[in-house]
Parts: C-alpha cells; structure tokens; sequence
C-alpha cells in the first residue's frame, strides 16, 4: 500500500512537469516535419517545395506584438538585405492569426512572410508549443535536403538576425550572387 502511495505522490509531482514539456523532440539530422501555412504576404507556403532547391530557417515566436517578438522582427526586418545574400527562405511563424500576423509585420515593415499556425498542428509537431498554448521562440535551421541542421533553443530577440546570418555561414549555407 506504500508503495501505491509512493507512486501515486511521484506521479502528481512530475505530472505538471511532463505536461509543459514538448511532446517532441527534434534534433539535428532530423526529417523536418512538413507544413503548409498562411503568410502575411497572401501566399502559402509549404517545406516541401523548398526540398532539394534551398535552406530554409524558421524562427518561431511567441506573440505577435510583444516586446521580445518585436525586437525579434525588427532584427530581421533591418537585415533583410544581408540574409538575402545566402540561398535561404526565411520565415518567423507563431500560432498567431493570420490577420495579426499580417498586421504585425506591416507595423515593424518585415521583408519576410510571417507564418500562422493557428491550430497549432504545425507547432506540436515541431515541439515548441508551450503550455501556455504559445510557440517558444526557437529557430530551426533546415538543410536543402529537408533535414534539421540546427535549432536554436536560445534565441536573442534583439540580435537574432546577427545570429542567423552567423549560423547560416558556420553551416556553409551557399551564397548567391
């Protein structure tokens, strides 16, 4: 009976824990998992039509319109020229509405589409959903090929394009001309 007991405790103890953690987890040399998404720029895109032709990153974000998530697209925004110099497709997703979405990279003039998870599908599988129902703010870097080359679980909102454009030459992404 102890031992039930015992058992019983443990498991209210680590069941809160398990509950924040990802259902998945991926790592590098991983097949990304695939989506098709809404852009703010009218567009869907989809992974698969960038296998085999190019890299592509994914920097998910919590919140569209708050602070970290700002400095995060402002980043980007004002780096849109350097980071076009590689052979990437470069996206910031959250679960956000489309239409907030839409409206946040319009308010800090993001060069680059803004994904919508909106049932958090694409999210879960990925395995940045939080237990608050937000995406964490993680970039994936993803590998012509398809395959995850690196994820970025810690990622500076104010220097995040620096950041990318450093990783995208540690990992000898091509350049274009």
């Amino acid at each position: 009976m102890r031992a039930l007991i015992a058992v019983a405790f443990v498991a209210t103890l680590i069941a809160p824990v398990a509950a924040q953690a990802p259902a998945v987890t991926l790592k590098v040399g991983d097949q990304a998992p695939d989506f098709t998404l809404q852009a703010s720029d009218g567009k869907t895109y989809s992974l698969a039509d960038y296998r085999g032709k190019k890299a592509v990153v994914v920097a998910w974000f919590p919140k569209a319109f708050t602070a970290g998530c700002t400095l995060e697209c402002k980043s980007l925004a004002a780096n849109g020229a350097r980071l076009r110099k590689y052979d990437v497709a470069y996206f910031m997703a959250s679960v956000d509405p489309i239409d907030e979405n839409t409206r946040f990279g319009q308010s800090e003039k993001a060069d680059f589409p803004l994904l919508s998870d909106t049932d958090k599908s694409v999210a879960a599988r990925y395995g940045v959903l939080s237990a608050r129902g937000m995406a964490n703010r993680w970039t994936f870097y993803i590998d012509r090929n398809g395959r995850i080359a690196y994820i970025d679980r810690a990622v500076n909102p104010e220097t995040s394009a620096e950041d990318i454009l450093a990783r995208l030459g540690q990992l000898k992404v091509a350049t274009v001309n």
